[in-house]
């Protein structure tokens, strides 16, 4: 399974057909950690998603690391994408990460609904705040 970027570019590259890149989207969802149940809650929850989406974060030796879930299985494979992009990363190498450059290499800008597309920016938008307050 995919374990960085570089692993996801290199498996959309060799996938062809968006049907295929779906099903390993949905497989890198699989990958994720267990979300604990007791962060199942509204202070957890991303809005702007219309799938259920929970993102917690915490901060270690000044780097962010993530818990994540989703109750659909491609959305699910887009939270564990966006942990991949952010896990470990400092503040400012969040803030700076350019996510869209990201999406667009990939062509999920042109294949995600508006619906999952303007879910995955909140999440995005999310994980900047939690960056943003870690650093004040």
């Amino acid at each position: 399974m995919a374990t960085s970027l570089d692993d996801v570019r290199d498996t959309f590259e060799l996938l062809d057909d968006w049907s295929d890149r779906y099903g390993f989207l949905i497989e890198l969802g699989g990958e994720l950690p267990p979300y604990p149940e007791d962060l199942r809650d509204k202070a957890h929850k991303v809005k702007g998603c219309l799938s259920q989406v929970w993102l917690a974060a915490d901060t270690r030796d000044g780097h962010l690391y993530f818990q994540a879930d989703s109750d659909a299985h491609i959305v699910k494979g887009l939270v564990a994408l966006v942990r991949l992009a952010f896990e470990g990363k400092t503040p400012s190498e969040v803030s700076a990460f350019d996510m869209d450059a990201l999406l667009t290499e990939l062509g999920l800008d042109k294949h995600l609904t508006p619906g999952r597309s303007n879910g995955l920016h909140s999440m995005i938008k999310r994980i900047r705040a939690y960056a943003a307050a870690s650093v004040a």
